[in-house]
C-alpha cells in the first residue's frame, strides 16, 4: 500500500471515529435507589440532587417502585448447611408476604452459575412450591460472586418494559478463590467484577448471611464482601453474627421495608464509545437525616 493510501485510510478512520463521537448524546438511563431514614419521607426531583462523574445533572423523573414493576431474584447458595431446612418456613412466609404483582425467581447458586427452579413469576405460591433443601456440599457454589456475575449478565427477560431488578442472596459470602478468608484479605477481583456486572445490569444486590456446610471459617470475611457488594450496588446486607441466624424472618422484613422505600430514578447520561462503560453517580437529598442508598456506577442507556 502506498504512503498516500495509508494516510487516506488513517484519515478516513479518524473521520469515522469523530463522526461516531459527534452522534453520541445523552441516553435514557435508570438506577434504583432506596431511602434510609427513621422518619417517613417522600422523595421528589425537587428534594433530590444527582451528580454524574462529579458534575450536577437533572433528574427526569423519580417514581416509587410499584409491585407490578419489580423483579426479585432469590438466589440460594447450594452449599449452605442443611440446617437451613428449618428455615424453609421462613422463606415461604416471605414469599407469601410479597406484594401482589411483583415477580420472583428462585435460583440455586452452584458451580459458578445459577440454576433457576422456576422463571420469574407473579404466582408466589408456585415459587414457594419450587423451594428445596440445598445440597449442602462444601463450596457447591464455587464462588457466590461467579454465580452473581453470570446471573445478572444473563438476567431472564420476559419481554415488555424493563422492571426494577433486585437480587437477594442467601449465602456465607466467602470467596474461596481469593486465598485466605481472613478479614484482612479483602481485595478480591471476583467480588469487584460481580459489582461491576451488577451495576452494568442495573441490579441492586441484597444479602442475608448464612453459614455453608464446610468448616472453612470466613464468617467475617464473607460478611465483609457482602457489605462491599451491597454498598456498591445500592442494596443492603443483613446479619452481623458469627453463626447462622436462628430465624430469617426479621431480615426478610428489613428487606421488604427497603423495597417499600425504593424509587426508580430516571435521567440522561452520556454514553462513551464502548457500550459497557460505567459512569460514576452520586445521589443525595436535602431532607435532614435522610441517606439514599444507590449504586456507585451506572451504564448510560441501560433502559431497554
Amino acid at each position: 500500500m502506498s504512503r498516500f493510501l495509508k494516510y487516506s485510510a488513517l484519515a478516513a478512520s479518524v473521520a469515522l471515529t469523530l463522526s461516531m463521537a459527534a452522534q453520541e448524546g445523552p441516553a435514557p438511563t435508570q438506577t434504583l435507589i432506596s431511602v434510609n431514614s427513621k422518619a417517613e419521607v417522600v422523595l421528589t426531583p425537587a428534594n433530590v440532587q444527582l451528580q454524574l462523574n462529579g458534575k450536577p445533572a437533572s433528574l427526569v423523573s423519580l417514581d416509587r417502585v410499584a409491585p407490578t414493576g419489580l423483579q426479585i431474584a432469590l438466589l440460594i447458595d447450594d452449599g449452605l448447611r442443611r440446617s437451613i431446612a428449618s428455615q424453609l418456613g421462613d422463606i415461604k412466609g416471605f414469599l407469601d408476604t410479597l406484594p401482589p404483582g411483583s415477580e420472583v425467581l428462585i435460583g440455586y447458586m452452584q458451580n459458578g452459575r445459577v440454576a433457576s427452579a422456576q422463571p420469574f413469576t407473579a404466582d408466589h405460591n408456585a415459587a414457594a412450591e419450587s423451594l428445596r433443601i440445598p445440597f449442602g456440599a462444601p463450596g457447591m457454589s464455587a464462588s457466590p460472586y461467579f454465580c452473581l456475575s453470570d446471573f445478572v449478565k444473563n438476567w431472564p427477560s420476559g419481554g415488555g418494559p424493563r422492571k426494577a431488578r433486585v437480587v437477594l442472596m442467601l449465602t456465607n459470602g466467602v470467596d474461596p478463590y481469593n486465598g485466605s478468608t481472613r478479614i484482612s484479605n479483602q481485595d478480591s477481583p471476583y467480588v469487584q467484577t460481580a459489582i461491576d456486572d451488577a451495576n452494568r445490569a442495573g441490579v441492586a444486590v441484597y444479602s442475608i448471611y448464612y453459614g455453608d456446610s464446610g468448616m472453612r471459617g470466613g464468617s467475617f470475611s464473607g460478611q465483609s464482601y457482602l457489605r462491599q457488594v451491597a454498598d456498591s450496588t445500592g442494596g443492603d446486607t443483613y446479619y452481623e453474627g458469627t453463626g447462622s441466624p436462628i430465624s430469617l424472618t426479621p431480615f426478610f422484613k428489613q428487606f421488604e421495608h427497603a423495597l417499600d422505600e425504593s424509587y426508580v430514578a430516571s435521567f440522561a447520561a452520556i454514553a462513551n464509545h464502548r457500550d459497557h462503560d460505567l459512569v460514576r453517580i452520586k445521589i443525595t437529598s436535602d431532607i435532614p437525616k435522610v441517606k439514599i442508598r444507590h449504586a456507585d456506577d451506572v451504564r448510560p442507556g441501560n433502559v431497554e
